[in-house]
């Protein structure tokens, strides 16, 4: 089921999309309020969805909101929104992405995906459990043996282990050490590295790894964050930029269509020559064709948005043209001053020096270990022992307690592996010093960027204030000539066109502005906190 501007549709309803009532087009683009005026308004100005008496219908300029694509659900107009109870905000949008965003899920799993790699590390020290027996029913010398134990690695290093093994029957006199007192033999020991494996070895640097793998996922998620707010700030962006200028080709063709009117009645007294109401209707076939353009690539920027704009439950939403904003937020010019304060900000806030930072640290890991793996292994242990029970034999050789101890040394004479190990994390460490540095040097570059972006949207912004107010004197002075009858419709056309490129650059300027803005605010590695 789909719901659209408040109507539900669903299988076998004979809804029909709407047509122009003037030339019976089929038409499929969203349809904004009309403008507040019968002149061209300020596209960054408040724009009531009542239309003014006398002023075309919405259908009559060729386009109405049809159902949204499949997979996308619209917002019904009058749905009223937790930031603002009339419009969609950036702040509704980017609690969307925070609650819904499919991606940002994808990251956050990597908090699981961290803390598993960490318990399967913390798993190599887990209590091991051992146990077996071996039985000869035939043969001359019929015996059966079994033993169970348990062992525990350190983390300072060695294990320690204890257990207890039975073994009767008639065993051969070159294994009479499996032979045990009737009730068996208790044993205990531990096994102590000297030098190497000491401070650190393989299952102590894995955990190591794993621990500092599972901080690492933070610069990660906020970084990945971090791209989902700028791309959702410019979907949001460019919607409203698309929708003011819908607004400013309807405003156009209000224009035409309602001086047809006033031109028929000129031609009809003889005031006018025929040819300029023909000029006329030119200009309404060619502004309904150009409105129909600007309402396609609003369209097509609601889609774009959907993806970022979710229902609880994740499923895309198509915004209602209802919703669009009356007008761009205000632009304030950007303080130089602040730049040096905004790289220092950066350089201490951007994820990415974090995440290097973690990975530099797991490599020291790993040159720990190198150089661990460089040194002797020497390790010491001990083993106690004690068989109860009746003797097995009269000599009881097996009853007294027994305590051995014991000194081991190994080590490679070449030590390659140490050394191949050492030199590899080596260079990787370069590396990883020489990232950290271009890492450095490129959020000093986005923040000089962005700010220098900022800096020329704002001032593209007043003069394209100032643009739209002279072209704005110009065509209206040009329109009472032309009622006085000492100009051409032509002339007209020419500079409510120039008053509407004027607005359609101020709209641009201002989309600027706001990417801008979002490039800083990545740049600076900050995000919007989402609502409690």
């Amino acid at each position: 089921m789909i719901v659209a501007s408040g109507l539900v549709m669903g299988p076998g309803c004979a809804w029909q999309p709407p047509t122009d009532r003037r030339t019976g087009v089929t038409v499929s683009g969203p349809q904004l309020p009309p403008p507040t005026v019968p002149t061209v308004p300020d596209a960054s100005s408040p724009q009531p969805s009542d239309k003014p008496t006398g002023q075309a219908g919405a259908d009559e300029r060729g386009g109405a909101a049809a159902g949204p694509p499949d997979g996308v659900e619209e917002i019904p107009a009058g749905q009223r929104l937790q930031s603002d109870p009339e419009v969609l905000t950036l702040d509704a949008v980017l609690q969307s992405v925070y609650e819904s965003y499919p991606l940002l899920r994808v990251a956050l799993e990597q908090r699981t995906i961290a803390a598993g790699r960490l318990l399967a590390a913390e798993g190599n020290f887990d209590l091991k459990l051992k146990g077996g027996g071996t039985t000869g029913p035939l043969g001359f010398y019929q015996t059966t043996r079994f033993g169970t134990g348990l062992e525990q690695a350190l983390f300072q290093g060695g294990q320690v282990f204890a257990g207890y093994r039975i073994g009767r029957g008639s065993f051969q006199p070159w294994y009479k050490e499996r032979e045990t007192d009737e009730a068996g033999e208790f044993k205990a020991g531990f096994q102590i590295p000297l030098v190497q494996n000491r401070r650190i070895d393989e299952r102590r640097a894995a955990i190591f790894r794993a621990a500092l793998g599972r901080e690492a996922v933070e610069p990660e998620i906020l970084t990945q964050l971090i791209d989902f707010v700028r791309a959702a700030s410019y979907a949001y962006w460019d919607w409203v930029a698309a929708g003011q200028g819908v607004r400013i080709e309807e405003a156009l063709l209000d224009i035409a269509l309602q001086r047809r009117d006033g031109l028929k009645k000129r031609v009809e007294r003889g005031d006018l020559e025929p040819i300029e109401l023909t000029d006329n209707d030119r200009l309404i076939a060619s502004r309904r064709a150009s409105l129909i353009d600007a309402q396609r690539k609003f369209r097509q920027s609601a889609i774009k948005l959907s993806l970022f704009f979710r229902t609880p439950a994740g499923q895309p939403q198509l915004p209602a043209p209802q919703l669009l904003p009356p007008s761009f937020p205000p632009a304030s010019p950007y303080d130089d001053d602040r730049l040096q304060a905004d790289i220092s900000e950066a350089l201490a806030g951007r994820p990415e020096t974090q995440y290097l930072d973690f990975v530099r640290r797991q490599l020291e890991v790993d040159r720990a270990q190198a150089r661990n793996l460089y040194l002797p292994d020497v390790s010491v242990g001990a083993v106690a022992s004690k068989d109860v029970g009746e003797p097995a034999s009269s000599k009881r050789d097996k009853t007294p307690f027994e305590l051995e101890a014991s000194l081991m040394v190994s080590m490679p004479l070449q030590r390659r592996k140490a050394l191949g190990k050492l030199q590899a994390t080596e260079g990787k460490l370069i590396q990883v010093q020489n990232k950290i540095q271009f890492v450095q040097d490129k959020i000093s570059t986005d923040v000089q960027n962005a700010a220098a972006a900022l800096r020329a949207a704002y001032q593209r912004i007043e003069q394209a204030k100032q643009s739209v107010e002279l072209n704005q004197k110009m065509e209206e002075a040009e329109r009472k000539r032309f009622a006085a009858g000492d100009s051409n419709l032509l002339l007209v056309n020419l500079r409510e066109k120039a008053t509407a490129d004027a607005r359609k650059t101020l709209v641009s300027a201002r989309l600027d502005y706001f990417r801008a803005e979002a490039d800083l605010r990545a740049a600076l590695g900050s995000v919007p906190a989402p609502a409690p």
